[in-house]
């Protein structure tokens, strides 16, 4: 394993972002969805078959696999110290929760890593979707500002990252009871700092190192996961672009008819490409709204429950906010997917010309219209599709837990 070829993976997104976003002509070679791929690879985390056969990769996972094992029981064992105490018992449910999430979706893509390589190698393999030749689509402005998000996006959660990160590391210096970054607790008083500063030192170091790596193999893992959502949802945009401009390119009404076809098949590999994607990602979405309502839940309990201390609310307070900034991110771009997939019916609607074209190529678009009619969802069954609406019954139903819970203590 190259350190230093596999650093300069991992900040290639970010200097290619960096380009695109400084000068609007240049071109990326690949989609987002690529970077974030070539990022796993870089913290050799990325666990499919293919590359679980190269030299000590699969040694690697295995090892990773056993410390963050070892770490979720340490934490969960650390909350039989804390009772008694409700504030600390919440600040080590939080962490728990966390902490079973990232475990949870690292197990998750050892079993469906090849399936989500398969989706990423076919959504790679078809950007930017545009037809290629004469008279194509310009889809170069749609192409920059998609990268552009993705890679704000990414530097966005970068800083914060490190803030957090900076944080939590450095908890032991402003909290007086607590040793570690994270409570937890090892038999024979092994995290004891007085009685075993040799085994403390270690611990807290692999803490801190197993933190940081988990935390942003979850950032990679995460920016993957939307980007290829907003992957479709640029398909989207394109088909309905390429819709608009059907009769441009076509002069007779075989070209028109060949040009339906294609826009048909366009569609329907979009809709397989969601499909298979939607399975890939059941078991993370059905995990990803379960513990997003667990974790803001929480905090609004524990936060009513120490409602007099500012600072506990104050903590607490910010947990919901990340919370429900990961739930809305999630939301949004389902939202967004979904919104832009009924514009293709209405793409195809205008695109009809009675003065071009045969019975044939009506059908065909009549087929698009009929087909596009539903709109295309990220859901994870039994659960409710991610989208706003869904996003604002979740925040309801906080609010009221939130308000039986400030009678009920009143």
């Amino acid at each position: 394993m190259d350190l230093r070829s596999n650093l300069h993976s991992f900040l290639e997104f970010y200097k290619v972002g960096w380009k695109v976003y400084k000068d609007p002509e240049f071109e990326p070679n690949h989609p987002a969805i690529y970077f974030f791929r070539e990022q796993m690879k870089a913290m050799v985390l990325y666990t499919t078959s293919k590359e679980r056969q190269l030299p000590y990769r699969s040694i690697w996972h295995t090892f990773v696999l056993i410390q963050t094992s070892v770490f979720f029981a340490s934490v969960c064992y650390g909350l039989t110290e804390s009772i008694g105490d409700n504030v600390q018992i919440g600040r080590d449910l939080a962490f728990i929760i966390g902490a079973f999430f990232i475990i949870f979706k690292m197990f998750y893509f050892l079993w469906f890593g090849d399936d989500l390589d398969d989706v990423i190698n076919e959504l790679v393999k078809h950007h930017p979707w545009a037809w290629k030749g004469p008279g194509c689509v310009d889809v170069r402005p749609l192409k920059r500002w998609s990268f552009c998000l993705g890679f704000f996006l990414a530097s966005s959660w970068s800083f914060f990252l490190i803030i957090f990160l900076l944080l939590l590391m450095t908890t032991p210096l402003w909290v007086q009871q607590q040793n570690l970054p994270f409570h937890a607790a090892f038999p024979f008083q092994l995290h004891d700092r007085s009685t075993h500063p040799i085994t403390h030192a270690i611990i807290y170091i692999s803490q801190s190192f197993l933190m940081t790596y988990a935390i942003v193999w979850l950032m990679c893992i995460e920016g993957l996961s939307v980007c290829i959502y907003f992957e479709l949802t640029f398909a989207t945009e394109v088909l309905c672009l390429e819709l608009k401009h059907l009769h441009r390119k076509c002069d007779d009404n075989a070209k028109l008819r060949l040009e339906t076809n294609r826009l048909i098949r366009f569609h329907q590999k979009i809709v397989e490409i969601l499909n298979r994607t939607n399975h890939v990602f059941h078991g993370t979405l059905i995990m990803q709204m379960s513990v997003n309502f667990a974790l803001v839940s929480l905090s609004v309990l524990e936060a009513m429950e120490a409602r007099k201390d500012l600072k506990v609310v104050g903590q607490f307070g910010v947990l919901m906010v990340l919370a429900l900034g990961h739930l809305s991110m999630w939301s949004m771009f389902g939202d967004m997917l979904s919104r832009e997939s009924l514009k293709i019916s209405q793409a195809a609607y205008e695109a009809y010309d009675p003065a071009k074209g045969s019975k044939d190529v009506y059908k065909d678009l009549c087929f698009i219209i009929r087909s596009a009619q539903n709109p295309l969802i990220m859901r994870a069954s039994p659960f409710p599709c991610f989208n706003l609406v869904n996003y604002a019954a979740i925040l309801n139903q906080c609010y009221g837990i939130l308000t039986f819970l400030l009678k009920t203590l009143e």
